[in-house]
């Protein structure tokens, strides 16, 4: 896969995983219009291969599918912010920006939980009172992850081969 077919892969990825192939996208259409897109950012120019794809290489790093719905709604953001300064007038942008605007309404708002990650991120555990408030918060934190969904499942099946009952 080229550099220059990257749009066209992410956008058919995003796509076809929220079940919009075969209902009312047309892809040879949208494929056409990303064609035409790509005339209108001289997609074609060298520098696009520098430094590797931006996007679908971010994809793999996201496994599970409420994760991917995360990262797939920054990704459409960011391609609408990208078309939001392109030419309206023509067709190609305006069909494209119509079936993300769909996708995007059907997306989670990941912006937040971006937000959540980034204010993590900041906090100065070497400060003393953000220690107090973590220890103070420790026992809650590991109750979630023991009351995971994934571990509730394991422990239903868990119990139901226990059981044996005639």
């Amino acid at each position: 896969m080229t550099c220059q077919t990257y749009s066209l892969f992410v956008l058919s990825v995003i796509m076809i995983y929220f079940g919009r192939f075969g209902n009312s996208l047309n892809l040879n259409q949208l494929q056409n219009d990303i064609d035409q897109l790509k005339a209108d950012f001289n997609s074609s120019h060298s520098d696009v291969a520098d430094g590797g794809p931006i996007f679908t290489e971010k994809l793999t790093n996201w496994t599970e599918r409420n994760e991917k719905r995360i990262i797939l709604s920054q990704i459409v953001s960011m391609y609408l912010e990208i078309l939001e300064k392109a030419d309206k007038s023509k067709d190609h942008v305006r069909h494209i920006s119509e079936e993300l605007y769909t996708l995007k309404n059907s997306l989670p708002d990941g912006f937040s939980k971006m937000e959540d990650l980034m204010d993590l991120a900041k906090l100065q555990m070497s400060d003393l009172k953000i220690q107090r408030k973590a220890v103070n918060e420790l026992f809650i934190v590991l109750k979630k992850l023991v009351d995971s969904p994934t571990s509730l499942k394991r422990k239903r099946s868990q119990s139901q081969r226990k059981c044996r009952c005639i």
